[in-house]
C-alpha cells in the first residue's frame, strides 16, 4: 500500500488520499459590479478537472474576506450571498467526485490592489477599480508601492469578524475545510513578522503581541466552524532573512514557526500548511526540489501538529517518500497540478496503486486502441 494513497482523517473528516491541491489564484472574477468576486465557469472547470484527476482535497484559491482584502480586483471573495451561492455548484461537484472541497480565506493587507500578474502585477488605483491597502504599519511592500494605511484597533476587530463571517459563508457554500492564510506577506503574515510590523501597541513589538491578531482570527473562525470539521493555517515558515546574516534585517523565523505551531494547535488548528517567504521582495531563497519540506518536518516533529508540505514536489516517488518517511502528513501540489490535472492518476500508475477512475474514462484504460 502506498502511503501517498492512504486515507487521512482529521476530526470526523476523512480525506481519500494525501495528494492535495494548493490554493492558486486565477485572477479571473469580475473586478467590479454585482458579480465582483463571484466564481465563474473558469473556476468550476479549473477545480473540477483536478477532482476528476483524483486529487484528495482541493483548496480553492485565496478568497478575500472583504473587498479590500483582495490581492487584485479580479480575485474571488466571500463577503456576500451571491458569492456564497455560486460556490455551491463547485463544492457539490467536488464532493460528487469524492474530493474534499476546501477554501483558503485571506486578506492581502499591504499587497492588495494589484493588477493581474500577466498584466505586470503592479499596484492599481481607483481608475482600475483599485483601493488603498491596509496593514499593521504604514510600510509599503516594495519601493515605489503605495504606502498602506496603518490599521486602528477598530480596523483589526473588524477584520477578525470578517474572517468569521467568511467562514460562516464557506460552510453555507458547502466547504468542509477552511484554511486561514497567514503566509506570503499578506495581512496576517505582516502582523507576525517584525520586518513588517512596527506597531507599539498590543499588536506589535513582542512575539506575543505580533501573534495576537493571528490567534484572534483563528479563535473567531474556530468559534463559527463546526467542531467536527478541521481548520488549516497556512504559514510562511521563514521570511528568509535570518538565513542570510549579512542581510541585517529581522524577520519571522523557523524557530518562531515551531513555537507558533504549538499555540495554533492549542487554539484548534488541525494542520499547518507550511510554505515560506513572500514578505520581502528581494529575499534570497535557495529553491530546489522539496526545498520547503524540512520546515514542515521540523514542525511535525517538534510540535506534534500535522503538516502539509509544499514547494517543488513534482515526482510521485518524491511525494511518496515525503509521506512514508513522516516528513509530512500530506503533500500540496501547485504548479504541477496546473501542468497535469491528472497527476494523482499518473502517480498511482507509477507507484503500482489501483485508483478508482471515472467510469466515463474506463475505456481509455481497458484498451490501448
Amino acid at each position: 500500500m502506498s502511503a501517498l494513497f492512504e486515507p487521512y482523517t482529521l476530526r470526523s473528516l476523512t480525506i481519500p488520499n494525501r495528494i492535495w491541491m494548493a490554493p492558486m489564484c486565477q485572477y479571473c472574477a469580475a473586478d467590479h459590479g454585482p458579480d465582483t468576486g463571484v466564481p465563474t465557469d473558469w473556476h468550476f472547470a479549473h477545480l473540477a478537472a483536478r477532482a476528476v484527476g483524483g486529487t484528495g482535497l482541493i483548496l480553492a484559491e485565496a478568497t478575500a474576506v472583504s473587498p479590500e482584502g483582495r490581492i487584485s480586483p479580479a480575485d474571488l471573495g466571500l463577503w456576500n450571498d451571491r458569492q456564497t451561492e455560486a460556490f455551491r455548484r463547485i463544492t457539490a461537484f467536488l464532493e460528487e467526485r469524492g474530493t474534499v472541497p476546501a477554501i483558503q480565506l485571506a486578506h492581502a493587507g499591504r499587497k492588495a490592489s494589484t493588477d493581474r500578474p500577466w498584466l505586470g502585477g503592479k499596484p492599481v488605483g481607483p481608475e482600475a477599480h483599485g483601493w488603498t491597502p491596509i496593514a499593521p504599519s504604514p510600510l509599503p511592500f516594495a519601493d515605489g508601492d503605495p504606502v498602506p494605511e496603518e490599521m486602528t484597533t477598530e480596523d483589526i476587530r473588524r477584520v477578525v469578524q470578517e474572517f468569521a463571517a467568511a467562514a460562516r459563508r464557506a460552510l453555507a457554500a458547502g466547504f468542509k475545510v477552511v484554511e486561514i492564510h497567514g503566509a506570503h506577506g499578506y495581512l496576517i503574515h505582516s502582523f507576525l513578522s517584525p520586518h513588517s510590523n512596527r506597531r507599539t501597541d498590543e499588536y506589535g513589538g513582542s512575539y506575543a503581541n505580533r501573534t495576537r491578531f493571528a490567534l484572534e482570527v483563528v479563535d473567531a473562525v474556530r468559534a463559527v466552524w463546526p467542531e467536527e470539521l478541521p481548520v488549516f493555517f497556512r504559514i510562511s515558515a521563514t521570511d528568509w532573512l535570518t538565513e542570510n546574516p549579512e542581510d541585517g534585517r529581522e524577520g519571522w523565523t523557523a524557530d518562531d514557526t515551531v513555537r507558533f505551531a504549538k499555540e495554533l494547535a492549542a487554539h484548534g488548528i488541525d494542520l499547518l500548511d507550511t510554505s515560506s517567504g513572500g514578505n520581502v521582495p528581494d529575499a534570497v531563497i535557495p529553491t530546489g526540489p522539496g526545498y520547503q519540506v524540512p520546515f514542515a518536518t521540523r514542525v511535525r516533529e517538534e510540535s506534534g501538529l500535522p503538516v502539509g508540505a509544499v514547494g517543488l514536489i513534482t515526482d510521485p516517488r518524491q511525494a511518496e517518500e515525503i509521506v512514508a518517511s513522516g516528513g509530512a502528513d500530506a503533500v500540496l501540489l501547485g504548479r504541477e497540478l496546473l501542468r497535469n490535472p491528472y497527476w494523482p492518476t499518473t502517480a498511482a500508475t507509477a507507484l503500482g496503486v489501483t485508483q478508482q477512475r471515472p467510469v466515463q474514462y474506463l475505456p481509455a484504460f481497458a484498451s490501448r486502441r
